[in-house]
């Protein structure tokens, strides 16, 4: 008996061990994951697109997960007195491994989607929403940063370490770690299913963009740019529709479509399919969604002590409160009203003059617009076009962050620094004197299957002391209709804006000079200003006679078509800003309405109809594809900061206006580089607008800019 124990014993402890040895085997083979591994390779280390693959993410995230929650815990558990050194530094140097898997899932999510990744984000969200609970509710982790934050508050740190710690508490204070027990845990619930609700709510509409192509035939291409229809070849070749001509349901091939397509039938058909997306009362659809996650959103902020989202949301914003965001609004709606009816009243004109027998739609609005603009102003956008060539656009942002931040661009090496698709090209950005490196800068410029729409910027790493002040690897990432083979790329004004935007963002990434990640972060109606503020340098004469040229002939653009685009400037301002604005006045009245008072069919109709809103236009982004606010919690009652940012900007336009070189004036572009870019979220961005302007911004000079009536007895935007 005795000896069939002892046996017995035996048995067990080999299985443990066997176990033990498993799991550890397991363990390693895990850390050999590409996508948790330390970055290898010249700049310091790069991410290793070429090792990714969609079965290697699940594991890595989950790792990665893991082991952050590990660090957490020993943060959470140290037994000495909570101070800055040992609490919240040891807080922004944790979940390295995390960081590089979440840049191969961004990836993935953004850039190459598949239905294969589709189906293991869906399975991670609900995870990955569980990890973050398990920090931000960690009792004890919020217990040492409360007592550095008190400290801090009688005792002041230096500037960096206290904005460190003020932004700390402060983002833990609003996710709920303070709240009991009981509402801690509904609080991660309620997390928890947002997370799945976001997920499924950007599937649908990637879906909606990939299930709703139109293919046309030769005949119906009339009115379309030969470019265009060189695109729209190749597009629906590359869809195994060779000989015909693909309208695909994203931006980029829809508004050059609406613009330029002589077949108006075809026009409703495309913006139909556009603005529908989400909301086609399928499998897709996304109204119940929507439903939910707007209740959900309401319960956690109750939970708070809040009596709406918006309201929790803005409190950290410069706007402060949903009442600042909507008066400013307000004061823009109805000169952008009135200067559609004025739009309007002239496409309509110009559509009887041509005996075409129509009322104005919102499928006429660009195309009868591209008329105005050429009949008003003798300026056609496909004129246009020949002179902004992608590259030389983008030689021409590397000439104004050379004048501007003293940056210089250099193409790397082919296959020195690996790359997630073959469309992306690499540059290495250097200090124009030093020669010291800064960083990296990616561009995905094409359009594609599993590539999500419209144009943004993101960073693979950012640069802080704290970290080692590795070089940055900053990427923007575009949809342009990829050419036929041997054909230029050719965008339109608004586009070429448009990548000035976003490079502007990359730009901010680059000029960075923080101590700690945290303050690598934005604050959401403050960050689009910087990259709005780029746009203007596409207008400038430096770069119109330098990079402006034809791209047959290379002949600069014209002065007389130069002096067109200017005076145009302010041309269908009605539409772009009542297109926005209704967007941005919806998604707070979203935010600030009773949940249970929404029905997402009848809402978004009722609520313009209040507004006036012209029958000609619809949102920029209709509620039922509306990413910014739904597919995540980075814009939801935020949309209005890209006003609130324009405010900023035209202001900030009109000092560079003012100064002795115009956009090229090197002092205030010394005071543009230190205040306004480098400090990131170092400072507060009232003060730092401030010290760069020596003064709040005005609303005045937004009007100016779109030539709208001023209001009398304007007010800043900063309250």
């Amino acid at each position: 008996m005795k000896k069939k124990l002892r046996t017995g014993l035996s048995m067990i402890a080999l299985f443990a061990l066997i176990s033990q040895s498993n799991a550890q085997e397991n363990n390693q083979e895990i850390m050999q994951n590409p996508l948790l591994k330390e970055w290898q390779g010249p700049y310091e280390g790069v991410p290793a697109f070429d090792k990714m693959e969609v079965s290697l993410i699940k594991p890595a995230i989950r790792k990665g997960m893991e082991l952050h929650l590990e660090e957490i815990n020993q943060i959470a558990n140290n037994s000495a007195e909570a101070t800055f050194e040992n609490t919240i530094i040891p807080m922004e140097k944790a979940g390295k491994e995390l960081d590089r898997a979440f840049t191969y899932f961004g990836i993935y999510s953004s850039n190459v989607s598949s239905p294969e990744f589709r189906a293991v984000q869906k399975e991670l969200a609900p995870e990955i929403s569980e990890y973050s609970s398990k920090i931000s509710q960690n009792e004890a982790l919020f217990k040492r940063i409360k007592t550095v934050y008190e400290n801090s508050q009688e005792k002041p740190l230096d500037s960096a370490e206290q904005r460190v710690i003020d932004l700390v508490y402060e983002e833990f204070a609003m996710q709920g770690a303070d709240l009991s027990e009981e509402d801690k845990k509904r609080y991660a619930e309620i997390n928890k299913e947002l997370s799945a609700l976001y997920t499924k709510f950007s599937s649908n509409v990637l879906a909606d963009e990939e299930n709703y192509v139109i293919y046309l035939t030769k005949e119906q291409t009339g009115g379309l740019p030969d470019s265009y229809v060189k695109s729209a070849a190749k597009a629906a070749e590359d869809r195994d529709h060779k000989g015909s001509y693909a309208v695909t349901n994203t931006r980029s091939s829809m508004d050059p479509f609406l613009t330029y397509s002589t077949e108006r039938e075809l026009r409703e058909k495309v913006w139909k399919n556009y603005y529908s997306r989400g909301d086609n009362n399928d499998e897709f659809d996304n109204k119940e969604s929507i439903q939910k996650i707007l209740k959900l959103r309401d319960e956690r902020v109750e939970l708070l002590g809040f009596d709406n989202y918006a309201q929790w949301r803005l409190q950290n914003r410069m706007a402060k409160n949903p009442e600042n965001a909507m008066d400013l609004m307000m004061q823009v709606w109805p000169a952008a009203l009135a200067r559609v009816k004025e739009e309007v009243a002239d496409m309509q004109k110009v559509a009887d003059s041509e005996n075409a027998d129509i009322t104005i739609k919102p499928w006429d609005y660009r195309f009868y617009a591209e008329k105005v603009r050429k009949e008003k102003y003798d300026l056609d956008s496909e004129e246009v076009k020949q002179y902004l060539e992608l590259g030389n656009l983008t030689k021409a942002l590397f000439f104004t962050a050379g004048e501007l931040f003293n940056f210089a661009f250099t193409p790397v090496e082919n296959n020195s620094v690996p790359v997630f698709h073959e469309d992306v090209n690499v540059w290495e950005v250097s200090d124009k004197d030093s020669g010291e490196i800064v960083g990296l800068w990616y561009l995905d410029p094409y359009a594609r299957q599993g590539k999500r729409s419209g144009a943004w910027a993101t960073t693979y790493r950012g640069y802080t002391k704290l970290t080692g002040e590795k070089p940055v690897l900053a990427s923007n990432n575009s949809n342009f209709i990829e050419p036929a083979p041997g054909e230029p790329v050719l965008v339109s004004w608004d586009d070429a804006e448009t990548f000035f935007h976003e490079f502007g963002h990359a730009l901010h990434f680059l000029s960075a000079n923080v101590e700690y990640p945290t303050l690598n972060g934005g604050v959401r109606d403050y960050t689009e200003f910087q990259s709005q503020l780029l746009e203007r340098w596409l207008s400038t004469d430096k770069v119109i006679n330098q990079f402006l040229r034809h791209h047959e002939t290379n002949e600069v653009i014209p002065e007389a078509l130069v002096a067109k685009i200017k005076k145009a400037s302010t041309f269908n301002q009605g539409f772009g800003t009542t297109e926005f604005l209704a967007s941005a006045i919806m998604d707070m009245k979203y935010h600030t309405t009773d949940p249970d008072k929404i029905d997402p069919a009848k809402f978004e109709k009722e609520t313009l109809k209040e507004l006036n809103m012209p029958e000609e236009i619809v949102m920029r982004h209709r509620t039922p594809h509306f990413g910014h606010v739904f597919s995540g919690e980075g814009y939801a009652s935020g949309y209005y900061g890209y006003l609130w940012a324009d405010v900023l900007t035209a202001d900030a336009t009109e000092a560079f206006a003012e100064a002795e070189d115009g956009f090229y004036d090197k002092e205030v572009a010394r005071k543009l580089v230190k205040y306004l870019f480098a400090p990131r979220n170092a400072m507060d961005p009232a003060e730092a607008y401030n010290k760069f302007r020596g003064r709040d911004a005005e609303i005045d000079a937004l009007m100016r800019d779109r030539g709208f009536p001023v209001p009398e007895n304007s007010e800043t935007t900063e309250d």
